[in-house]
Parts: structure tokens; sequence; C-alpha cells
């Protein structure tokens, strides 16, 4: 017998359904790893709790392997992928009710390295900042 998907997916889908019928808000829980693609900026504690209404997201798409979508951060369009091991829970904002799911070995593993990847772009946002507050040079180019 070949090995059977998991329910995970499903069900996610299912309390997202339940949500957006209800006339409720829908927040996805995703623990940060380095096969996630979120704004850093957001990241606290290796989660960010993103906000997965159809008025939040643009082509949002759950599959059996990941949650796809782009929305608004700062007034800046991103681009967000979240595998299905990411996602620790969703619940309605709301009332909070909802489902929350056992951390999978992988995310636990590569929590390190989106520790790491957390500090690598604060020490980019530092260096920013700090060619920021140099003073603009022009050159003349012939």
């Amino acid at each position: 017998m070949s090995e059977l998907i998991p329910t995970k997916p499903y069900l996610l889908r299912a309390l997202h359904e339940w949500c957006v019928d209800n006339n409720l808000t829908p927040h996805l829980i995703v623990g940060v790893n380095a096969h996630t693609r979120v704004p850093m900026a957001y990241v606290k504690d290796g989660e960010i709790v993103l906000n997965i209404n159809y008025s939040a997201t643009k082509d949002l798409h759950i599959d059996n392997d990941s949650v796809v979508f782009s929305a608004r951060f700062g007034g800046v369009s991103q681009n967000i992928y979240v595998p299905m091991s990411a996602v620790r829970g969703i619940f309605a904002r709301e009332n909070g009710q909802g489902m929350f799911f056992e951390a999978d070995l992988e995310q636990e593993e590569s929590q390190f390295s989106a520790e790491g990847a957390q500090e690598d772009v604060k020490a980019v946002e530092n260096k920013t900042e700090i060619n920021k507050s140099k003073k603009p040079v022009l050159k003349i180019v012939k």
C-alpha cells in the first residue's frame, strides 16, 4: 500500500473555508525556517502570524505541499511561500477557534537556520541604515 497523504493540508483548507463562511478572519501561525519566504521584519521568536483572508491576500493557493499568496506588508507587496511542514496552526482572529498542529521534525531542525537568517537580515538592515546616514555624492559622467 502506498503512503497516505497527510491530513494537515485538508484540515487547513477546511478550517479556512469555515472561517470565511462564518465571516471570521483566518490567521495562519507559521514557524519560520530556511524554506519559508515571509517578511523577516515581522517574525517574532521564530514565528509569524499571517492573515489569510481573501481580502488580505492575492492569489491564495493552499495545496498539499504549501500555502502560497501575495500580501502587502507596510504597503509593499510580498510573495509568501509557506511549506506545509512550517504551518503550526490556523485560527479565527475574532474568537480564537481553530486547530494547532504538532511541530514537524523537519521544522525543528530547520529552526536553527531561520535564526541565523534573521541575524543576517538584521545585519543587512543595520548596514543599510549606516549607508543612509552618509551624504549623497554626485559624479559627473561624460
